[in-house]
């Protein structure tokens, strides 16, 4: 069974199929149900099941993404953000991980401008 075609551009359709055909993931494999939503939307969020909510079952991994008013548009975010989870249990580096590096390296080069225009840190009290 192949992935369904989702409310998004046709790249990111073919993206994600590739995606999970690297990753060995299955549509078979994934669990699908819907909840209603939260937050922004109105009367509409109050009237539609428009959350996602996967759960890959080989691993137990679980995916609840509610953040578009478009039901379509949830699904395809939560896979993708399912795939994240699985690449990163594998052990590859995503782009969560590329995010924290970066905001760590900042966080390095922030303190470090601070230690020398404050004179702060280690023997200096």
């Amino acid at each position: 069974m192949s992935v369904p075609a989702f409310a998004v551009s046709e790249g990111k359709n073919r993206w994600l199929q590739e995606r999970m055909t690297t990753l060995g993931v299955r549509e078979e494999d994934i669990a699908e149900s819907f909840i209603r939503s939260s937050g922004k939307g109105g009367q509409h969020v109050n009237k539609t099941s428009s959350c996602v909510y996967l759960r890959h079952l080989p691993t137990g991994l679980e995916v609840k993404c509610g953040t578009d008013r478009s039901q379509s548009v949830n699904r395809f975010l939560a896979r993708r953000e399912l795939l994240e989870k699985i690449a990163h249990l594998q052990g590859e580096t995503t782009s969560r991980d590329q995010d924290r590096a970066a905001a760590a390296k900042r966080k390095a080069k922030k303190r470090k401008r601070a230690k020398v225009k404050y004179g702060t840190g280690e023997g200096n009290e």
